[in-house]
């Protein structure tokens, strides 16, 4: 996927390879939407970089120097495929149950918090990890798409 795995880059690479996407910042993080010509107030978003810990977002320890965390809202099926079932939702401030440490870098985990909602996360990731999620990121891509294309059809 890319050489280059510093969050502006990525966010970079992400935009151009995916028509109609846009980037925002927003709830501490840059998140990804589709939303061509920015027909809705944001879209629907499909991946994200985030650098700090937030309120109810602390699992990953973002606030160490230079770690990031790259979310993704692949498809049920291959989140299944990966992990099995999505786990259930956690309570507000807590992380879904499991035996993964969201803290370790390079290793593609749930998300720590919506990982119930079938997102993936990696910390740093190195090109290979990328490579390893493309499909998952293809999958998160469609399924935004799909959603946007849903709301313009309920509007």
């Amino acid at each position: 996927m890319m050489a280059d795995v510093s969050p502006a880059k990525m966010i970079a690479t992400l935009l151009a390879r995916f028509s109609g996407s846009v980037a925002i910042d927003a709830w501490g993080e840059t998140s990804l939407f589709y939303n061509p010509g920015r027909i809705l107030p944001r879209g629907v978003y499909f991946a994200t970089l985030k650098e700090k810990d937030g309120e109810n977002d602390r699992a990953s320890q973002l606030d160490r120097a230079n770690v990031f965390r790259f979310n993704v809202g692949t498809s049920r099926s291959l989140f299944f495929a990966r992990f099995g079932p999505p786990p259930p939702r956690p309570t507000k401030g807590c992380t879904v149950e499991g035996n993964w440490d969201f803290t370790q870098l390079d290793v593609i985990t749930p998300h720590p918090v919506y990982g119930w909602m079938s997102w993936v996360s990696v910390l740093n990731p190195s090109p290979q990890t990328l490579d390893e999620m493309d499909g998952m990121i293809d999958a998160a891509f469609l399924k935004a798409k799909a959603a946007f294309e849903r709301k313009l059809r309920s509007r």
